[in-house]
């Protein structure tokens, strides 16, 4: 397991402010609620969370692709909250975005060779003989030919065109990749080949991936460590095994026991209710509303992270 800190998230918050309608007024969305998480480097670390839990702000606030209320983001021993310039497009090249949906992300009327040497003419000063190179070298990395360079996204099957997103990632050769749920608009027939893909980026070169996914399979098969998210905020952390084999809040209970597995013993866990609006939190434990364990406490007092290695915020371990 790797031990030396990449980046550091700090009491991170992210809102929004929308307008109700035609009554006029606004509301918050309360996206990202204190969120601290250290990523280490090398690793893979996952996530999960139901769908609006803010796994996707969280991972888009981390590269200032959405407006951060407050809190840090310390990479390489600097916020990146407080770059400009020339030291945001710094940090931009070291820290790069898999998006989920590759029908959406890569530009239609553009060839993949010119999706793919543009952010190196943006950021970099090399001979149109160099990025030609490098161009050639991620495409055959990805396991594409360089045949496909001269052809158009349209010309290309959902895991071929996510292959070139990640080319497209790599180009300027990052120390960090944030794969935002990378195979869920994919077939299942070829998700286990971009899993595979990542996987074999994150051992080959040491690349640190940040995986966003609701996916337990997909995290058990390829973190190293899990954050699991609920309404904007961080409720468990842990090595992936620990995670799996002795989950510790029930909200984590809950999305191991909605996993397939073949022979499974265990009683799935249905939670009452739906997922609250982060335009109207719950006091308290913001889980209390759904907890099957839920005591007075809950409704009034938010409980504190307990542990070292493997950490959870719940009043059943205070």
């Amino acid at each position: 397991m790797p031990d030396k800190t990449l980046l550091t998230i700090n009491n991170l918050y992210v809102e929004y402010h929308t307008n109700k309608g035609i009554l006029g007024g606004k509301t918050t969305i309360h996206a990202v609620n204190g969120v601290s998480l250290d990523i280490y480097k090398g690793e893979i670390l996952a996530v999960a969370g139901e769908s609006g839990c803010g796994k996707s702000t969280l991972a888009k606030a981390l590269i200032q692709l959405e407006p951060v209320k407050s809190g840090e983001i310390i990479f390489e021993d600097k916020n990146t909250l407080a770059l400009s310039g020339q030291d945001l497009k710094d940090f931009r090249q070291k820290a790069q975005m898999v998006f989920q949906n590759p029908y959406a992300s890569l530009n239609p009327k553009m060839k993949i060779f010119d999706i793919l040497k543009e952010p190196l003419e943006i950021n970099t000063d090399y001979s149109k003989e160099k990025i030609e190179q490098i161009v050639k070298e991620k495409i055959k990395l990805v396991g594409l030919d360089e045949s496909c360079l001269e052809l158009y996204p349209h010309e290309f099957s959902g895991g071929q065109r996510q292959r070139i997103a990640i080319a497209r990632a790599l180009v300027l050769e990052p120390e960090f990749i944030l794969a935002d749920e990378p195979v869920s608009a994919l077939d299942v027939s070829i998700q286990a080949q971009v899993i595979n893909l990542i996987k074999e980026l994150n051992e080959k070169f040491g690349l640190t991936f940040l995986l966003i996914t609701h996916d337990m399979s997909v995290i058990e098969y390829l973190a190293d460590r899990v954050a699991v998210m609920y309404l904007g905020e961080i409720v468990e952390t842990g090595r992936t095994a620990d995670i799996f084999s002795s989950p510790l809040h029930p909200y984590t209970k809950a999305l191991l026991s909605s996993v397939p597995q073949i022979n499974k013993t265990g009683k799935k866990i249905v939670l009452k209710g739906d997922l609250p609006s982060p335009a109207n939190l719950p006091d308290g434990c913001k889980f209390h509303t759904r907890c099957p364990y839920v005591m007075e406490k809950c409704k009034t007092c938010t409980p504190q992270q307990q542990g070292a290695s493997h950490k959870v915020k719940c009043f059943l371990y205070n």
